[in-house]
């Protein structure tokens, strides 16, 4: 039997998110997830970890009616804070802006193009319009990859943290399991599976209580042609609940 076993919202794009009890997923992403980023207001990019390693080292937390941020010094302050903007900027010691996604286009962010090799040249990867997501409205990961990808590179802190996934899924199953699957159904929520999630460099990056590891990556990469976890596309919005059963329908 798979359940769903933890549940993760990242209030802004690439700072430490926050484990939830429920989640209401639909088209377009989850609530609460992603709804602001760290942009660069001069070249109309978004600040990703990919790049910016600093930024796992800042963590987003949701209120009940403001987002409400914690740089590394320990300093908190709201997104709706004038103040905000001049305190990340002082942070990367880059002129930088906290905002929702532009309705006028999409802001592009850097990622290598060896997606775990850092030695590799840079390119502007651009998300759905309206959004800071990377590509799918949710991203769901089983405890038997991660038991997978561990033993390729035992040594590692294989910690669900690294790959900020919608859902932590617990299977019993050995192998990468849910790359075989097609459909999913979870609580109240129905979501196709639309591809296997390729890793980039964010989860070789040192947070808070994890340690810089390039071979997080590149054991990826080798072991299992870059991917762990699986993209989706929600087909029916609704709630997801820790401790939900997760039900996947034979192809």
């Amino acid at each position: 039997m798979t359940t769903v076993a933890e549940l993760w919202r990242y209030p802004v794009k690439s700072f430490q998110g926050e484990k939830v009890d429920q989640l209401h997923v639909g088209a377009g992403g989850t609530a609460g997830d992603r709804v602001l980023a760290v942009v660069d207001p001069e070249a109309r990019k978004v600040l990703s970890a990919e790049r910016y390693a600093d930024l796992l080292m800042a963590s987003a937390r949701l209120t009940d009616d403001d987002v409400v941020i914690t740089l590394p010094s320990g300093a908190s302050y709201a997104a709706s804070d004038p103040g905000v903007h001049d305190a990340l900027s002082a942070w990367l010691d880059k002129e930088v802006r906290l905002e929702p996604p532009p309705t006028d286009g999409v802001f592009p962010m850097e990622m290598y193009s060896g997606m775990s090799d850092e030695e590799t040249p840079l390119f502007d990867w651009g998300g759905p319009p309206g959004t800071w997501l990377d590509l799918a409205d949710a991203h769901f990961l089983t405890t038997a990859s991660l038991r997978a990808a561990e033993a390729l590179h035992p040594e590692g802190q294989w910690d669900v943290r690294r790959f900020r996934p919608t859902a932590l899924l617990s299977s019993d199953a050995d192998g990468y399991v849910e790359e075989s699957w097609a459909t999913l159904m979870l609580g109240g929520v129905t979501a196709d599976v639309l591809m296997p999630t390729m890793r980039c460099s964010m989860p070789s990056r040192a947070q808070p209580g994890l340690d810089r590891d390039k071979a997080i990556g590149t054991s990826i990469r080798d072991g299992n042609v870059n991917n762990l976890g699986i993209y989706c596309t929600v087909t029916q919005a609704g709630v997801i609940a820790v401790g939900a059963t997760v039900a996947v329908p034979s192809k």
